[in-house]
């Protein structure tokens, strides 16, 4: 079972960059995923969750209003839509899976991790 995170890159403060996962081995259609991040010396962070269906999403109140959660569970990938970028948005970002269908903040309740994608913003 892998969660494979991809579309990070380095990009100047005021710009968007969509981050992916996409999960083989097996489907979580039936699971709330997540986003996190972690940055140089900080602890990692809830950014961003969403129910099995997309339903209900919730979001950190450091991204509420430019970041939005989404999946297609057809393809099996889930996507963090960043918008309005700031440097202190930099981080490594990882994608997760957690054991329950809902939208959850809490780290204990994801059990699949991905092995991350690094986003670099620029001032």
């Amino acid at each position: 079972v892998q969660l494979q995170a991809s579309g990070g890159g380095l990009v100047e403060a005021g710009g968007s960059l969509r981050l992916s996962c996409t999960a083989s081995g097996r489907t979580f259609n039936n699971n709330g995923v997540g986003w996190f991040r972690q940055a140089p010396g900080k602890e990692r962070e809830f950014v961003a969750g969403s129910s099995w269906n997309g339903g209900n999403t919730v979001y950190s109140d450091s991204v509420k209003g430019r970041f939005t959660i989404s999946r297609d569970n057809a393809k099996n990938t889930y996507y963090l839509q960043m918008n309005s970028l700031k440097p202190e948005d930099t981080a490594v970002y990882y994608c997760a899976a957690n054991r329950r269908a809902y939208a959850t903040t809490t780290t204990t309740d994801y059990n699949y991790w991905g092995q991350g994608t690094l986003v670099t913003v620029s001032s």
